[in-house]
């Protein structure tokens, strides 16, 4: 656990390193805000497409092959992009960088299913979580930093980053998946990807749908809606967004197992949905530093536990197949991505409290699909 801890965390300091930089290098290519803005969305969409294909090749082929070709793509795209001085060379980039990095997050969890015990899983998802969380926090910091040498030279070292990710993945992680556990998956006639989409079941993908549309029209819009109602700039919404990322981060990384093995999973994913729909009404109250920083705060606190949770639930509720469950997940993920923030975007525009209304409204239905699809822990998808 300690080694796909450290990778997923070195994945994310690369792809956090060009967060802050992307939008300036786009626009030295000769990119406007509609082309920055299929920029940032065509990698969604590349995830949302072949994170299932991933997931479902790590089931008969093991994850340490398939996490090794996601590794090797990332480092490829950051590469490509540093070099890039045409507009349709980062659209490549991206277009490739989505295409094969879309193995990572479903094959992770994938990993922590085939390594952890029912008991544990929730504290294992957890953990990787927190990872990712403590990645975006370095990862912008590193990426802002360095660009004021070059622009592109964030972009070299995100390459060199996840390299070092893939020597890791090579040489130290160990595969989860034996080729007996595969054949027996096999065997078992795994469920498709639409056979996953049946059921009570089916609902906690669209749940997690909700929850990510919520979350990425918040991060399209808080920027504005904080200096807009706080006069915040540039360096304190940073610091804001870092406090979120390390309370989010120890929640994940020490309590989520301790909080499942006490109140059960399904009771920790209604808490945080519940905690997620407060945190967005009071982020409409916000002021100034304080105000906004503990909003912001209990809002990611809510929504950090959701995702590992689900994750969770939805592995030891399925038989097999844990690589094509994690993959649909990070799929409904991806689609949230996509349509949060232009329609985070579009409702701020109508008026600037809109967006977390809004948000509010799809944690609801969120906790309402949840309570209608009782799901017990013992389930188990067919």
């Amino acid at each position: 656990m300690p080694v796909l801890f450290l990778m997923m965390f070195l994945v994310m300091v690369g792809f956090g390193i060009i967060i802050p930089v992307l939008p300036f290098y786009a626009k030295t290519a000769g990119a406007n805000p509609a082309e920055l803005g299929l920029l940032m969305a065509v990698y969604s969409l590349m995830q949302l497409i072949f994170s299932p294909m991933w997931g479902k090749i790590s089931d008969a082929v093991g994850r340490k092959p398939v996490l090794m070709i996601g590794i090797s793509g990332l480092a490829l795209s950051f590469f490509m992009m540093a070099m890039a001085d045409k507009l349709w060379m980062l659209f490549a980039a991206r277009i490739l960088g989505g295409f094969l990095s879309a193995a990572n997050m479903p094959v992770t969890m994938a990993y922590v299913a085939d390594i952890t015990t029912p008991e544990n899983r929730s504290k294992g998802m957890g953990l990787v979580g927190a990872a990712v969380g403590l990645g975006f926090i370095f990862g912008p910091a590193i990426g802002g930093v360095f660009s004021k040498t070059s622009l592109s030279l964030p972009f070299y070292i995100a390459g060199t980053s996840s390299l070092l990710t893939l020597l890791l993945v090579i040489f130290v992680l160990k595969e989860s998946l034996p080729k007996e556990a595969r054949q027996r998956a096999k065997a078992e006639n795994e469920p498709s990807r639409f056979s996953l989409l049946k059921g009570p079941v089916a609902l906690l993908f669209f749940l997690q749908l909700f929850v990510s549309i919520s979350l990425s029209g918040l991060e399209a819009t808080f920027a504005y809606f904080a200096s807009e109602k706080a006069g915040l700039t540039s360096v304190k919404l940073g610091y804001i967004f870092m406090i979120m990322g390390l309370a989010g981060a120890v929640v994940q990384g020490g309590l989520i197992g301790v909080l499942t093995d006490k109140l059960g999973e399904a009771a920790v994913i209604r808490g945080g949905i519940a905690v997620s729909f407060i945190g967005l009404l009071l982020i409409l109250f916000t002021k100034n530093f304080a105000t906004a920083a503990l909003f912001l705060t209990i809002f990611g606190l809510g929504n950090g536990v959701i995702r590992p949770t689900v994750s969770s639930l939805l592995t030891k509720i399925s038989k097999t197949g844990h690589g094509g469950v994690t993959g649909l997940l990070s799929s409904f993920d991806s689609l949230g991505r996509i349509i949060g923030p232009p329609l985070g975007g579009a409702l701020f525009q109508i008026y600037s409290g809109l967006p977390y209304l809004a948000g509010a409204f799809f944690s609801a239905v969120a906790y309402a699909l949840f309570q209608f699809a009782k799901i017990d822990r013992t389930e188990s998808l067919s």
